[in-house]
């Protein structure tokens, strides 16, 4: 491999001008010396433009489409690949065909047979895929990773992990949004959701492979019968309930101002209007996120438990509960010879090694990272970003670094975890085959 040039910037292509893709671009007006954008593809002519005038995108770089951009010959060193989940493998396929390397959005399928598919081609034009699983970059989650490593607890016996989805981001992405109909975006709850979490436990887990899962799930709460008999379709159209419904769109998306404008507005394809008799005239007409959250057309579920047993026979466990009144995420992991536990809001870790004494049966150790910037999903945005560097120039990469192979557990355990919630919990196996190989 040619030895890479450290004055020169990455260059890279984002595709897909949606919030995650342009969030992972910013790094390059921070560190320019690192990333250089240099095109853009989208079907949107208004993302391509505001792409172009961000980062001063030639007008012979904007594509409309991935295929279009795969049809010159490449120009960049990766391409930051945003589409929405069910475009991930199509929109890759060609610009891996192309020979760009690739950051690749999670969940980078949605389907066990497009996540195959996209391994095959990338081995067979030896191309680098970065997978997003940015959790994997939170120092707190990277602490674990590294006392796991260092065998600080023994042998794992059990991993528990809970995600609280908070009522706002339900109501907004799943109930209302883009991810709340399976047949418009091809991915479950858990694969949109929790495809962070199950790759967490795999991760941590790490060679010792998941082999078999179980799983129940529902959607229980927002559904038409269970709307109050006095609620209307839209919240502030014919809704009496529109200043006392803790779902309203009025109190969830006007009385807090910038609350879920990515969403609102922006998938409605507009900025937040100026005037608040636009945004009420929008919400009480046509606009998806004014609608009634229990007369939606929504179909993924709002709660759901996994069960995963894993060759060396630890157990593991995630659960999601949609609408709690605050998100979070917590995990606890026992082993042998002792326990890490924490809260990722809290960003606090608390170590236990049994050691019995007169006065205690443990020696505990409590790592704080409370005090560090924790936007950008603990910052872990910004650190996989520093690794992508490293990723596309062939130097060493973090613990944390996620190809395409190393995500195929967490991926699969979700399809086989989604299989059995819809087989009534029926136990399914895990079958990873050469598919964890590295390439």
């Amino acid at each position: 491999m040619q030895k890479w040039d450290k004055n020169r910037p990455v260059t890279a292509v984002i595709v897909g001008c949606g919030h995650r893709s342009m969030i992972y671009a910013s790094y390059a007006k921070e560190h320019p010396d690192q990333l250089k954008i240099v095109g853009a593809a989208d079907p949107s002519e208004k993302a391509l433009r505001q792409a172009a005038e961000e980062y001063d995108i030639k007008s012979e770089r904007l594509f409309a489409s991935a295929q279009a951009l795969a049809a010159v010959p490449p120009f960049a060193d990766v391409v930051i690949n945003g589409t929405m989940d069910q475009q991930h493998v199509q929109t890759s396929l060609p610009l891996l065909r192309a020979g760009y390397d690739m950051l690749l959005e999670k969940p980078f399928a949605v389907t066990a047979d497009e996540a195959r598919e996209l391994l095959d081609c990338a081995r067979q034009n030896g191309n680098r895929v970065m997978v997003c699983h940015v959790l994997r970059y939170a120092h707190f989650y990277q602490a674990i990773k590294k006392r796991l490593l260092a065998g600080e607890i023994g042998k794992i016996i059990t991993i528990v992990s809970n995600e609280y989805v908070s009522y706002d981001h339900m109501v907004t992405s799943y109930v209302r949004g883009k991810w709340a109909k399976f047949e418009n975006c091809h991915s479950s709850m858990l694969l949109a959701k929790c495809s962070h979490d199950i790759d967490i436990l795999t991760w941590l887990l790490g060679t010792d492979h998941p082999r078999s899962v179980c799983s129940f799930g529902s959607r229980s709460l927002f559904r038409a019968e269970n709307a109050p008999k006095e609620a209307g379709s839209r919240c502030t159209l014919d809704c009496p309930l529109v200043d006392r419904c803790p779902y309203s769109a009025k109190r969830i998306y006007l009385d807090r101002p910038g609350a879920w404008d990515g969403y609102v507005w922006k998938d409605f394809g507009c900025k937040r209007p100026d005037s608040m008799a636009v945004m009420l005239e929008s919400l009480s007409t046509d606009n998806p996120y004014g609608r009634c959250v229990f007369r939606c057309d929504n179909d993924v579920v709002d709660r759901q438990s996994v069960l995963i047993e894993f060759q060396s026979g630890a157990i593991g466990s995630h659960n999601m509960i949609g609408g709690a009144a605050g998100g979070g995420r917590t995990i606890h992991i026992t082993g042998t010879a002792g326990e890490i536990y924490g809260s990722f809001e809290q960003q606090k870790l608390h170590i236990k090694h049994i050691h019995p004494t007169p006065d205690s049966l443990f020696d505990e150790e409590v790592l704080d990272f409370s005090d560090e910037d924790l936007s950008g999903h603990g910052g872990g945005d910004a650190r996989l970003m520093e690794d992508l560097i490293r990723f596309v120039r062939g130097e060493e990469t973090s613990v944390s670094c996620t190809g395409l192979a190393d995500s195929m557990p967490g991926h699969m355990t979700v399809f086989m975890a989604d299989k059995s919630r819809l087989a009534g919990g029926a136990p399914q196996k895990i079958a990873l085959g050469d598919a964890i190989n590295t390439y």
